[in-house]
């Protein structure tokens, strides 16, 4: 009792440093500071007490400056073993790229890759483990892959009858509820649950909505400890303190994210191989239709063989395009799909992936086939919105039984 005593006072002293470089990463807009789970020590010190810890984590796994495994470890939590997700634990791998096992050489302590020879730990994973922790910042897409992660963690741990806890964090998409349902013949690794592209929860919400909709294998149940954030609602601007993976790396290609992603079932560079993913559109077939151009190179840790590397791209710079006027429309923007494929010269050519392996697949990112044939059929952005109805809606309904956050 007296060591735990002695960690709630660290605690308390460490979570008032913490709320200040929450409050400094804020928008103006916010009143209060924005709190993450992470921040509120004090809140979950009990819940990991005398026992042995696993957690999920990778370089967003912060509280202020600061690594919580780290952290957690210079407070004397018991942490046996780190999972990895995709990137890895400390973030140095490429988007796709298979991540082995491996000893962290900062902590020492085992790392589990769970985007390599598996996907969900088993149960030798757990053997030693009494919970997992669960937190990474997630950015609020079906093809943003750590949702798919929350899942096979949380069958992990339903199958072995490990508790999870998961201190949760802002979406910074959070505003945004839109896009078709998946389709399940449409079901891949950048899509995994019949939810719209931007699905406008958080990681806890989205765990709750995973256990309620019986989403894990025979209806199991994933016993959940959330530390909900402070002072967050869903449609409030907030700003990441740290990039969420290598080609997220700016506010802006987060907040472009959710519409620009889906050029990547196209045959346009989206700004892989460049400092600015998803936030320039590009080809060299558009030579003389746009006077904006860029040269994707090999950028190792981010895009090692872009699409179109070494040659001169053109097309749409969308580095200062203003967000408000997203978050105003509270819409996927279409406009440049539209607008792109209207353009590039050799239509036949917009939605073929023989051409590179990299080129997706455009009715996975979208999550049905019509999208595709819409816009070959030279359909208007709000005739496209409006197919996406009744089941839009209907999501949005099933929504709200999850939400944590007004």
């Amino acid at each position: 009792m007296k060591l735990l005593a002695v960690l709630f006072a660290m605690f308390s002293l460490w979570g008032v440093h913490s709320s200040g470089v929450a409050d400094a990463n804020c928008t103006a807009t916010q009143t209060s500071a924005v709190i993450t789970g992470a921040e509120q020590t004090r809140q979950y010190l009990p819940i990991l007490a005398h026992k042995r810890v696993a957690i999920l984590a990778n370089p967003t796994t912060i509280v202020g400056s600061k690594h919580l495994v780290d952290s957690l470890l210079t407070l004397g939590v018991n942490i046996v073993k780190v999972f990895g997700p995709e990137h890895g634990f400390r973030g140095n791998a490429s988007n796709g790229t298979h991540v082995n096992d491996e000893k962290d050489p900062q902590t020492g302590l085992p790392v589990i890759s769970l985007y390599g020879a598996r996907r969900k730990p088993t149960a030798a994973d757990l053997a030693n483990v009494d919970i997992v922790i669960f937190d990474i910042q997630d950015v609020g897409c079906r093809f943003y892959t750590y949702i798919n992660v929350l899942r096979d963690v949380m069958e992990g741990c339903a199958e072995n009858n490990k508790e999870l806890l998961i201190p949760d964090r802002p979406n910074p998409n959070g505003y945004l509820v839109d896009g078709p349902i998946l389709d399940t013949q449409f079901k891949s690794g950048i899509g995994q649950f019949p939810i719209p592209i931007a699905h406008g929860m958080t990681i806890a919400e989205f765990a709750q909505m995973i256990n309620g909709e019986q989403w894990l294998p025979d209806g199991k149940q994933c016993k959940l400890h959330i530390i909900p954030v402070k002072n967050y609602r869903h449609d409030m601007e907030y700003t990441l303190p740290v990039k969420p993976s290598p080609n997220l790396n700016t506010q802006q290609s987060i907040l472009l994210y959710p519409s620009t992603c889906l050029f990547e079932g196209t045959a346009l560079n989206h700004g892989r191989g460049t400092q600015y993913p998803f936030t320039i559109l590009g080809s060299p077939a558009l030579k003389g239709k746009y006077s904006f151009s860029y040269t994707p190179v090999s950028i190792p840790g981010m895009s090692e063989s872009p699409l179109y590397k070494n040659e001169l791209c053109y097309g749409l710079d969308l580095r200062n395009y203003d967000i408000q006027r997203l978050r105003k429309s509270k819409r996927i923007c279409l406009d440049w799909m539209i607008e792109l494929y209207k353009a590039y010269p050799e239509k036949e050519k917009f939605f073929d992936r023989t051409q590179s392996n990299q080129i997706g697949s455009i009715d996975g990112l979208a999550g049905v086939a019509a999208f595709k044939q819409q816009i070959i059929a030279g359909k208007s952005a709000e005739e496209i919105y409006q197919s996406w109805e009744p089941a839009l809606s209907a999501y949005k309904t099933m929504r709200k039984k999850y939400l944590l956050y007004p």
